[in-house]
């Protein structure tokens, strides 16, 4: 289906067209995050049972990727603004080889949690990148890139995080939990080839090696997501550091900011720019809903409602056929408000479902919970990344979308820290409930906000500015 969608838009165009020979690097380099982040998630029992690793411990092989990712997306992306996405796409898929080449050696679970956080910057340029030459063709072109081009890279994103599991429980079946490691190895190849041959070499926007980078701003940028997102996968009273090491360093980052030359994030661009800020907190809230879906009622699923492994993988394959289905029938039209908007109620829907939802709950209705899941999953993600598109600063694009990552990943620690608090010993039915009014209040909040934001109906009617 990507293939078919790839090939349809980005049938061979007028010269000056979008070069279609970008697609492959564009789509290879932004999976490899998110199919990382969910092909873990069937690795973490047998890695535990190899090294005798409690859930506690393993845990951190999501949070170390997640801590890496959240960081590092926006200071690579940054990066790409200044010198091209070329050089920082083959850094990051040489990373991600060396990742893999760990994970498959590691002698304990300490090297593997190095290897994640190694993955975690490696994949970092992929989607920066993508978004960077989605915005630099349509520079050199003249004219918008296809809306396809978005479209197919946001089902990519999509297949990939739900087909994660399935295909890590594959992996695991045909050599054990080392070739969820591996596969990073000819993943990584395929990067540097593809990044070699079909990258361009574009030339720095700044002379004078570090001329423009600001260093000091992205080690109080680092100091203040570790901080929180630390706090975010244990709050508790007796880490009550945490949070004021975050204020310290949010301060400390905004006086930089402010008054430097070549800021890392121009805050005054930033804070006068009011509807990516709202888009950026929608993504937020979106990933709160969406990562507890992934992994709470997933876990609820089997322990809660008694399936197996395998089971509770093919209850959410409605899901990533539906989200599939609903990305590629609206992906072409640039129209945001209207996808949030009935996002937003697909996701409250969800949530009254799951409300029903009991030890034997029949498994039709299971599958309802998924189809209607994949509705606002497929509308969601790609609107949002349509809004960053239109909304950002054109020489800014890499470090925007970087960002939008980055409110991502908080919100997946967010869904983190509330599936711990719902969810005790065990996820029960009682949790699940909890947890889903908790959902709930986080889908009111997100439609509220889109309601009230009128900029949003902007974005279809008027073309983003070329600079």
């Amino acid at each position: 289906m990507i293939t078919r969608l790839i090939r349809r838009v980005s049938k061979p165009q007028a010269p000056g067209g979008f070069d279609r020979r970008l697609l492959a690097p564009m789509m290879l380099g932004s999976i490899l995050n998110p199919v990382n982040s969910s092909i873990v998630s069937v690795s973490l029992v047998p890695i535990g049972a190899a090294f005798g690793a409690p859930p506690a411990q393993t845990a951190w092989l999501v949070s170390a990727l997640y801590l890496a990712t959240a960081i590092g997306q926006p200071v690579v992306g940054r990066l790409i603004d200044l010198y091209g996405p070329r050089r920082l796409f083959l850094a990051g898929a040489a990373l991600t080889g060396l990742s893999g080449l760990i994970g498959v050696l590691a002698p304990n679970l300490g090297a593997l949690i190095v290897a994640r956080v190694v993955l975690g910057f490696g994949t970092c340029a992929g989607y920066p990148a993508a978004m960077y030459l989605i915005r630099s063709e349509a520079r050199r072109t003249g004219k918008e890139s296809p809306a396809g081009v978005l479209t197919a890279l946001a089902v990519a994103n999509q297949t990939v995080a739900v087909i994660g599991p399935s295909l890590g429980g594959l992996l695991i079946g045909l050599g054990g939990w080392r070739t969820t490691f591996a596969v990073n190895l000819p993943l990584a190849v395929a990067g540097l080839i593809l990044g070699a041959r079909r990258l361009p070499k574009a030339h720095p926007r700044r002379e004078g090696g570090g001329a423009g980078l600001d260093l000091v701003g992205m080690v109080l940028f680092a100091g203040m997501l570790v901080s929180l997102l630390l706090f975010l996968m244990e709050p508790g009273a007796g880490r009550w550091y945490l949070p004021v090491l975050m204020v310290a360093a949010a301060v400390g980052f905004a006086v930089r900011e402010l008054r430097v030359a070549e800021p890392f994030i121009d805050l005054r661009v930033l804070g006068g720019n009011v509807p990516l800020l709202l888009t950026y907190a929608r993504m937020l809230l979106v990933a709160v809903v969406s990562y507890v879906m992934l992994y709470g009622y997933t876990q609820w699923l089997q322990e809660g409602r008694g399936l197996t492994a395998s089971q509770a993988g093919l209850a959410q394959l409605p899901l990533f056929l539906a989200a599939i289905a609903v990305s590629t029938a609206t992906g072409r039209r640039s129209e945001v408000r209207g996808k949030l908007i009935v996002g937003a109620v697909g996701q409250i829907a969800v949530c009254l479902i799951l409300l029903t939802l009991q030890p034997h709950s029949p498994v039709w209705l299971l599958i309802a919970v998924a189809l209607v899941c994949g509705v606002p999953q497929g509308l969601n993600n790609l609107a949002l990344q349509n809004a960053v598109y239109h909304q950002a600063d054109p020489e800014r694009m890499g470090s925007s979308a970087g960002l939008l990552r980055t409110f991502l990943y908080i919100g997946a620690m967010v869904a983190s820290g509330a599936n711990g608090v719902f969810f005790g010993a065990r996820a029960d039915t009682v949790g699940l409930h909890g947890l889903t009014w908790f959902m709930l209040a986080i889908a009111g909040l997100f439609l509220a906000m889109t309601v009230a934001d009128r900029s949003l109906g902007r974005i279809a009617s008027t073309p983003s500015p070329q600079r």
